[in-house]
């Protein structure tokens, strides 16, 4: 293989690999103030905050639904993560793994908040509604 040809199958080779993992990236814009969760229903950061930022995730819970639909959550292990859900019932907000837990109050926003110090995926569920609302993956 002559060394242009190399040369030709290393950029074509780059160009479809670009193409291919920005197929996967979605682009998305949102108001300020509204986090990537809410803007999307999408659970991928934009970007994954760096040891010791603030990750919020906002989680709304109505007629037995999730939304955003569960997904995960990930983030950087040190961040700190605020877990923001608000319910048209009473139930429990419980993290995994972390064994933090929250009152859910109908229409009241309940908060869990966190550093997240310990590596694994977790989820973060309701118990009497027994409702998964996201995994949180901490890397």
């Amino acid at each position: 293989m002559t060394p242009a040809v190399r040369g030709a199958c290393t950029t074509l080779l780059a160009a479809v690999l670009l193409a291919v993992s920005g197929c996967s990236l979605p682009t998305t814009h949102h108001r300020p103030g509204t986090s990537h969760e809410e803007a999307t229903g999408s659970v991928a950061p934009a970007t994954q905050p760096a040891p010791g930022e603030r990750r919020e995730v906002v989680i709304r819970i109505a007629g037995g639904k999730v939304s955003p639909k569960p997904g995960r959550v990930e983030v950087e292990r040190g961040a700190r993560v605020e877990l923001r859900v608000t319910s048209d019932v009473a139930d429990e907000l419980h993290v995994h793994g972390y064994d933090k837990s929250a009152q859910l109050k109908p229409g009241k926003a309940a908060t869990v908040a966190f550093t997240a110090d310990r590596s694994g995926l977790f989820q973060v569920e309701t118990h009497s509604a027994h409702l998964v609302l996201t995994q949180l993956l901490v890397r």
